[in-house]
């Protein structure tokens, strides 16, 4: 079954890197060839991770490496450019949309003869609010044309290096190694001795493995505080600096990658187990992509930010920017703690 399972992805891996070199000047389709060429190298490389007790180690090690190099190699520039284009939606929907109406004064400090407002503010009070928010929408108007600017360039130029390095790896003796041991792959699988076990005393004490590592991760995360929609504890640590962002953001990447990993290990059960779960798994992988995508945009932003000798306005805009993507950070995590503890169980084994 594992051998099957190898083999089919094998033969993807191979029909995508034809697709890539065949596509020629269409950029769209060398984007969705590469796009395949990565899908594939991550099942491959996922199932070497689960299954590598039933495999030849020291070959499973090296190919999966190299298929990891391979796959985060060609996933810079796609990254890139649905980074810029996340942010500068982000910025357009900002800049576009009229303040959010504020909430109603107390009147604790309105004068003795100001006339009945019922529980309105004062004529004056409201001009000076309307005043406020007014010149607020302008500042971030003005400059999130130049903050879109700003990002625009900085991100196209890393949008253009990975495109440079993705283009010089699949020209390399690197990449030629790789396609030769996928494309022997594709008919052999160096099997060890523990995969002529059964079945059940083989595949599936992998595939639990994983299991229990993605359920151990998920019990880890602070799910009950990311129960409350607006997390302010996350919003004051994506303000601090890098090393404490990352002490939130690193868990939910982690789970995001285990439950890959996982959903990967049920593809190879699929014959003998059918997943009832597998809607729900991926919904909950969408939402952890949605988390990832928002925290780097969010990172990207705070990155620009600090270039130096740009304008208040420009800094103001990208402040609001960097807020924005956290608060989709806050959603995601929110939204998966909604559908993960009552819809999801678990359980690679049949009962």
């Amino acid at each position: 079954m594992l051998a099957v399972y190898l083999h089919a992805r094998a033969g993807d891996f191979l029909r995508s890197l034809r697709q890539y070199e065949e596509s020629g000047a269409d950029t769209a389709a060398v984007a969705e060839a590469a796009r395949s060429l990565r899908t594939a190298a991550r099942r491959i490389s996922g199932t070497l991770h689960t299954f590598r007790p039933l495999l030849e180690p020291t070959w499973a090690d090296g190919l999966r490496t190299e298929l990891a190099w391979l796959s985060t190699t060609l996933a810079q520039e796609h990254a890139c450019t649905s980074r810029l284009t996340r942010l500068l939606d982000a910025l357009t929907r900002l800049s576009g949309a009229a303040p959010a109406p504020l909430p109603a004064a107390r009147n604790e400090s309105a004068p003795h003869d100001a006339p009945p407002t019922h529980g309105e503010p004062p004529a004056t009070a409201t001009a000076t609010v309307t005043a406020t928010a007014s010149r607020a929408a302008g500042s971030l108007t003005v400059g999130a044309t130049r903050a879109g600017a700003l990002l625009d360039r900085q991100l196209t130029l890393a949008r253009t290096r990975a495109h440079s390095a993705a283009l010089h790896a699949l020209g390399s003796a690197r990449f030629h190694a790789v396609a030769d041991a996928v494309a022997v792959l594709a008919s052999e699988v160096p099997l060890g001795p523990v995969a002529t076990a059964r079945v059940e005393d083989s595949l599936f004490p992998a595939a639990e493995t994983t299991e229990r590592v993605l359920l151990e991760s998920v019990a880890s995360l602070p799910l009950s505080r990311a129960g409350h929609p607006y997390n302010a504890d996350a919003l004051v640590y994506g303000l601090a600096p890098a090393p404490a962002e990352e002490a939130q953001d690193a868990p939910w990447h982690q789970v995001r990658r285990l439950l890959r990993l996982h959903r990967y290990a049920l593809e190879v059960l699929a014959p003998l187990h059918p997943n009832p779960t597998a809607d729900v798994l991926a919904r909950a992988g969408r939402l952890l992509d949605r988390h990832r995508d928002a925290a780097e945009a969010a990172e990207a932003a705070a990155v620009a930010a600090r270039t130096p000798r740009i304008s208040p306005a420009t800094a103001y805009a990208l402040g609001v920017l960097h807020a924005d993507q956290r608060h989709e950070v806050e959603a995601a995590r929110f939204a998966f703690q909604e559908i993960w503890p009552g819809t999801i169980a678990l359980r690679t084994r049949v009962p």
